[in-house]
């Protein structure tokens, strides 16, 4: 039977880096994912994810966000690759959007705050400013605008491949195709029971993402399918990451009411564009890849089409990723309540990847000092047990 220091449990976007930093830290760690990372099976797939350093989900994130954004250019010197892309970002909200994005009122406002808090380089912007810098987005012209130069976007699969390789030159062991079956408390520690082996180890991280429930299913913990969508520009130049940013648009109430996108990466399918939905739930181990050419209508008619110029209907590419998350939008990271030495790591409710390396970083220090240098309190499972 292997042994370990610690297994981490699910290699995606937080368990990639968990094992990382503790690898770097000289723990003998292993870590185990049902699938072979990077993968397109849960929720850390798809060419990029937006990254912000103000936001408006709250101010708690914002030093985690930072510490990744410090990370990534640390993991980019040690593996040549690149990993983070600042071309910018911009927030825009018109008077008829509800102003709550992840759970969580007055998104742009909430943004323009921690900007100010942290001392993040922004702007605040009218519509006429924003057309005039943005000639691609189709505006009604009573919306508000946060841009921010050092927002951009980040590469999901290559960060985690990144940091799986580094985590193995230190020493770390990888497995993968195993799916675990138990945790089983010891004296010592835990066993972990998978498909294929046992390993003894002092802790565990649980970071399964839409899997969490396998192993804490409380009923907070919701899984939902999102679709995201790549259209083909009638001028590829015009959606250049130098000339467009990411993005998140509210425009109107409900969650049909906003919607996301990237510039146009070289060698992409084309424009990626998501919206989100949290009304239909999943089981992670059923979701439909395929998307429905009424779902790609859908997106075209009442996002793209009334606010994108020069984007048209022809959708080169799809895919489909997994949410798991919490009624109050926010991450999980605590010890669990019945399994001794087991820290969970999830949900991140849609928006956890941008915060990924920071949180392997806090994640490492939880479990090599016994606390992390960034405050975890506001994402302890107490406050489910308050409702």
């Amino acid at each position: 039977m292997t042994t370990a220091d610690v297994a981490v449990i699910g290699l995606g976007a937080m368990g990639s880096a968990a094992l990382y930093q503790l690898a770097r830290r000289g723990m003998k760690a292993i870590g185990i994912d049902r699938f072979d990372p990077p993968h397109d099976r849960g929720s850390s797939h798809g060419e990029t994810r937006i990254t912000r350093q103000a936001i408006g989900e709250g101010a708690e994130y914002v030093p985690l966000v930072l510490r990744s954004h410090a990370i990534w250019r640390e993991l980019e010197a040690q593996s040549g690759e690149c990993l983070l892309h600042a071309v910018g970002g911009l927030i825009l909200a018109g008077e008829r959007a509800e102003g709550r994005h992840h759970a969580k009122p007055d998104f742009l406002g909430t943004t323009v705050a921690t900007a100010r808090q942290f001392g993040i380089a922004h702007e605040v912007l009218s519509a006429e400013q924003i057309a005039e810098r943005f000639p691609q987005l189709i505006l009604q012209g009573d919306e508000q605008g946060y841009y921010e130069p050092g927002a951009g976007f980040v590469l999901p699969e290559k960060c985690i491949e990144v940091q799986l390789t580094l985590a193995r030159r230190m020493g770390a062991g990888v497995f993968t195709g195993e799916r675990v079956l138990r945790l089983e408390p010891t004296p010592g520690g835990l066993t972990v029971h998978t498909s294929r082996a046992r390993y003894a180890v002092g802790r565990v991280v649980l970071s399964a993402g839409a899997w969490v429930r396998e192993f804490l299913p409380l009923e907070a913990f919701r899984v939902h399918r999102q679709v995201l969508y790549w259209f083909e520009p009638e001028d590829p130049a015009l959606y250049a990451p130098e000339r467009f940013p990411v993005f998140i648009w509210l425009h109107g109430p409900g969650e049909d009411g906003h919607f996301y996108g990237f510039p146009m990466l070289q060698g992409s399918a084309g424009v990626k564009l998501a919206g989100e939905q949290f009304s239909r739930e999943s089981d992670p181990d059923q979701v439909e890849h395929t998307v429905s050419s009424e779902q790609i209508g859908f997106i075209y008619r009442h996002h793209v089409a009334p606010r994108l110029r020069a984007l048209g209907p022809r959708c080169t590419r799809t895919a489909a990723c997994l949410y798991t998350s919490t009624p109050d939008g926010g991450f999980v990271l605590d010890w669990h309540p019945e399994l001794p030495g087991v820290f969970v790591v999830s949900p991140c409710s849609g928006h956890g990847f941008k915060h990924s390396a920071g949180l392997g970083e806090a994640i490492a220090q939880v479990i090599a000092e016994g606390r992390s240098a960034v405050s975890l309190e506001p994402f302890s499972l107490a406050r489910f047990a308050k409702r």
